[in-house]
């Protein structure tokens, strides 16, 4: 997938059957790509944050020196979930096992709770008379999975609640940051932000509901806390505290007197030197380089063409451009829909030219002047509805809509 101002296009599709797919092989894919596109256009590449494909990525910045890799801020948060619900075992790690394997007990009580009502008619027919919600079968590889089952408990079944609220009341800051950046709306201008706010939301929700001082020690925080900075600096990279530096929002008055502790990105030590960072590498022209640094310093001090009225109050609410890797999760599934155990038979050649028609069709169909939305219609949450009863299928998106009555079986 390639993505710009302009939105996310599907390029097209590799058959790596068969391929020993370590970082060469895997660089020397993308880099036919950078190369088709021209390295002149490309800022960043995107992957999962798996070993192999950060190998790839230093092996991309060494050749492409302007070029970021950057892991996928949405698997990053989806790993800061699955870190806290589900546990190594006590070997592995006993300070996170011993303070958070009863979240992933809860998870297994949930499990239950569904496989006995939806696998008995009898319970199933008396379920449905108390509610007109229906139970989800959400796939372990979908984002944030187990909070999308308890979010829909929550609902339906009170016992449990207490229990439930407090695993969602502390992870609802990450659902939300996990909602905001799994789009295809530009978002890496948020990100630097958005760890910063989840990290001190997460907090306050443990404390509220242990009911401690902030001044206090909280076992669980700390563990929790500990996993949100190590995926976090696993994540953040310069190009994210330049696109942070480069939202006006940062700059207004509205933003710096929302919090007492709030700096502009510009006064910020630690930001700043990740932007020289950045700004070395994406400008490595002397000449460039000077004049970069003389426009943002304009840009941060509000001066020169920045000084202007209109522009200054229209800081907090103004959107700078960027990118978003959601799209290509999306075209992963699309792929899986297509080429399934009922449609194994396909090319690759055929597979690829019915991704690249699906997904941009669907793309498409999303201009906001366009009233046909059918493309989006189940999405590719689905192979066949074949046997399926009342058993929910829950959509790619994290809204969870309601499943629409028009499903497209065949191709």
């Amino acid at each position: 997938m390639a993505t710009s101002s302009n939105g996310p296009l599907f390029i097209k599709a590799v058959n790596c059957f068969r391929e020993f797919k370590d970082k060469f092989f895997i660089a020397n894919l993308i880099k036919e790509v950078i190369n088709e596109i021209g390295h002149e256009n490309v800022v960043q590449i995107i992957t999962d944050n798996t070993a192999v494909c950060k190998a790839t990525g230093e092996i991309i910045m060494s050749e492409f020196r302007h070029i970021y890799w950057t892991p996928c801020v949405v698997h990053t948060l989806n790993l800061v979930l699955k870190n806290i619900y589900s546990p190594k075992n006590v070997e592995t790690n006993e300070s996170t096992y011993g303070e958070c394997h009863w979240i992933n007990d809860v998870h297994i009580d949930a499990l239950a709770i569904t496989n006995f009502i939806m696998n008995h008619g009898m319970r199933l027919s008396i379920f449905s008379m108390f509610t007109p919600l229906k139970l989800l079968s959400v796939a372990d590889t979908r984002f944030a999975s187990i909070i999308v089952i308890l979010k829909r408990l929550k609902l339906i079944k009170m016992p449990p609640q207490a229990m439930v609220s407090y695993i969602l009341s502390f992870t609802g800051p990450i659902y939300d940051m996990i909602r905001a950046c799994d789009t295809e709306k530009p978002c890496l201008h948020l990100v630097y932000e958005m760890w910063d706010s989840v990290i001190e939301k997460v907090k306050a929700e443990i404390y509220k509901k242990e009911r401690r001082p902030l001044s206090a020690r909280s076992i669980f925080y700390d563990v929790v806390h500990k996993i949100l900075v190590a995926r976090w600096a696993k994540n953040n990279t310069p190009l994210h505290c330049l696109a942070h530096s480069l939202n006006p929002r940062y700059y207004s008055d509205a933003w710096l007197l929302g919090d007492p502790a709030r700096v502009s990105p510009h006064r910020d030590g630690e930001l700043s030197q990740e932007r020289q960072k950045c700004f070395r590498r994406l400008f490595p022209n002397n000449d460039e380089h000077s004049k970069v640094l003389e426009e943002y310093a304009l840009f941060s001090m509000k001066a020169g063409p920045f000084e202007d009225l209109t522009c200054i109050s229209k800081m907090d609410d103004m959107e700078p451009k960027s990118c978003s890797s959601s799209c290509a999760e999306r075209n992963w599934s699309t792929y899986a829909f297509i080429h399934s155990l009922r449609r194994n038979r396909l090319t690759t050649s055929r597979a690829q030219d019915l991704v690249y028609v699906h997904n941009n069709l669907r793309l498409l169909s999303r201009a906001p002047n366009d009233d046909v939305k059918m493309w989006d219609v189940g999405e590719d949450a689905f192979d066949s509805m074949e046997d399926v009863g009342f058993l929910e299928f829950a959509d790619l998106s994290l809204d969870e809509p309601d499943l629409e009555n028009d499903l497209i079986d065949n191709i």
